[in-house]
């Protein structure tokens, strides 16, 4: 299979391609042409033709055609590059290219099925009730009498996207019913899902030359976040440090997300290892929403113990095994490079190995790696293990006390705060730190689509702004 740029909807051959091939047996699965940053900035020059069409359509017919295309996406053959792909060939071929269990990458792909399918619902959550013409018109009136005025700041969103985990996809799925255009830079390692959705959006009736594909080194990523007035962008720390404080760039880096066991609620804390196990073990560790600190004032070594007993022992299995659990490392040489930095913070006083028993954590093939799941104690929030985050099931369970919770855990995506105790509650939602908070026992990778995740994507793409008028407009 030959996968091609995709300039506004057109397929484009380069005469440099890059082979995805499977990453246990080696065997090639596809060839994808590979952009340059100098095509992408020449093509972004017509990137307002993209909102001008979409303009052309209202909200509502676009919300009824990505519904339309969650279906096709999730159950029917599509076009890709030179060739068909069935719902079985993605998951197949996703996994055979990322190390996904295919389990995983059938659950990745209903949760993206699933957004697509609600967007009604969660565009008006989004917006917060708000008329949906209003921001095709860039003003209206709201119920008091006053014109309320949302100026789009871009007629495109350009995403870097990554490799590790399909799910992040959902963030900029609902950019066309907004009546934006996408210009995406998928994976080295998967490209399938973009591909796959722009096809869905294709034969559901969304114009085709509104999304352009632009897989392609590093160069091609600087093009996009350069030339696009809004982009998203997904990456390790070093990587979202550059684009900090950039109000073009929503940075989407690691979650550092966490479970917070208060005091009035930690002496039964083997009613909630449940959802710590699952908060850190779920999609093979790789979501940011998963979970890399149990902090807890008291119990902190029998926590960790309990967690290590029971994902200490999982073993790695074939990605078609449904029972397999683990996510390979791809890149020749990453496995053992991040065990080798977790080792090193192993050595400070304080930290413990409590999976140690339960055999060695790295697992090397012919082509690839595994790490299994992994639980340390931290004796304090001050050691380096507290502050890490690694693509594999691992978290750090660490002894602090309540009232220095909240000031040490850092930045945090998903906060679960397992606690009755309002004053605290309170402290925790004043806590800017905290992204998503989660009251009570609920595992950290639940989330519900009705809420912004990692900022409002509507806050994002369009700026409020007063409107005043003496004449007659329509829809005021």
């Amino acid at each position: 299979m030959r996968i091609p740029v995709v300039r506004w909807g057109k397929p484009y051959e380069s005469l440099e391609i890059q082979e995805v091939a499977h990453f246990l047996t080696g065997e090639p699965i596809a060839t994808v042409d590979q952009a340059n940053g100098g095509l992408v900035t020449r093509d972004l020059r017509k990137a307002d033709k993209a909102r001008n069409i979409l303009r052309e359509f209202t909200c509502d017919q676009l919300i009824d055609f990505v519904g339309r295309a969650a279906d096709l996406y999730e159950n029917e053959t599509l076009p890709m590059g030179d060739g068909q792909q069935s719902p079985d060939d993605f998951v197949k071929q996703q996994s055979a290219s990322t190390g996904l269990p295919e389990h995983m990458c059938r659950a990745n792909m209903t949760k993206n099925s699933f957004v697509l399918r609600n967007m009604r619902e969660i565009l008006d959550a989004l917006t917060r009730g708000l008329d949906l013409e209003i921001l095709t018109r860039g003003y209206g009136v709201e119920q008091r009498g006053v014109i309320l005025s949302y100026q789009a700041q871009a007629p495109v969103l350009g995403a870097v996207l990554p490799s590790n985990s399909p799910g992040v996809h959902t963030l900029w799925l609902p950019v066309v019913p907004l009546q934006m255009g996408l210009v995406l830079k998928p994976g080295s390692q998967e490209p399938w899902t973009a591909y796959r959705i722009a096809a869905a959006f294709g034969q559901a009736g969304i114009p085709p030359e509104v999304i352009s594909l632009y897989p392609g080194g590093h160069d091609v990523g600087g093009s996009i976040l350069t030339s696009c007035r809004r982009s998203m962008i997904f990456g390790s720390e070093k990587t979202i440090a550059q684009y900090a404080g950039n109000p073009r760039v929503q940075v989407h880096g690691p979650g550092f997300s966490k479970i917070l066991l208060g005091d009035d609620c930690v002496d039964r804390w083997p009613e909630y290892i449940d959802a710590m196990a699952e908060s850190v073990y779920i999609n093979g560790g790789r979501s940011c929403i998963n979970a890399s600190g149990v902090w807890a004032s008291r119990h902190t070594k029998e926590i960790a113990a309990a967690l290590a007993e029971r994902l200490g022992p999982i073993e790695v299995k074939p990605p078609d095994d449904p029972d397999c659990g683990l996510a390979a490392f791809t890149v020749a040489g990453v496995g053992p490079a991040v065990m080798n930095m977790v080792e090193q913070d192993l050595k400070q006083d304080g930290v413990t190995d409590c999976t140690a028993e339960y055999g060695p954590r790295l697992e090397e093939k012919e082509r690839c790696s595994y790490l299994r799941p992994m639980v340390v104690h931290a004796a304090s929030p001050d050691l380096d293990i507290a502050k890490k985050e690694f693509m594999f099931p691992f978290v750090s369970v660490v002894e602090c006390p309540q009232e220095h919770m909240i000031q040490k855990i850092g930045p945090t995506l998903v906060g679960t705060a397992i606690t009755d105790d309002d004053t605290w509650i309170d402290q925790l939602t004043g806590a800017t730190n905290i992204d998503r908070l989660n009251i009570g026992n609920i595992p950290t990778n639940r989330l519900n689509w009705l809420q912004p995740h990692e900022g409002n994507l509507i806050d994002f793409l369009f700026r409020s702004r007063a409107v005043q008028t003496d004449r007659q407009l329509a829809g005021v």
